[in-house]
């Protein structure tokens, strides 16, 4: 299954399900990451962490370890 942190620049996919613990599952859902809502990647920082997501019109970095906690289709 893939994962938020899969997604490439210009890619984008629609959250299935957060896997993440207490006060990070807290702060990715209060930024907009709940189930059904599309995501893109619109960047990549120069050292590979963290990347950038669209996620209902606004950009947010989120880092690669914790963009594995959210499964996407």
């Amino acid at each position: 299954m893939r994962t938020l942190a899969d997604l490439r620049p210009g890619e984008s996919a629609v959250v299935r399900r957060l896997n993440t613990p207490g006060r990070l599952r807290r702060r990715l859902m209060d930024i907009g990451l709940i189930e059904g809502t599309k995501v893109e990647c619109v960047g990549i920082s120069p050292l590979g962490d963290p990347s950038a997501y669209l996620i209902r019109e606004t950009v947010v970095a989120i880092r690669h370890r914790d963009g594995k906690g959210v499964r996407i289709f």
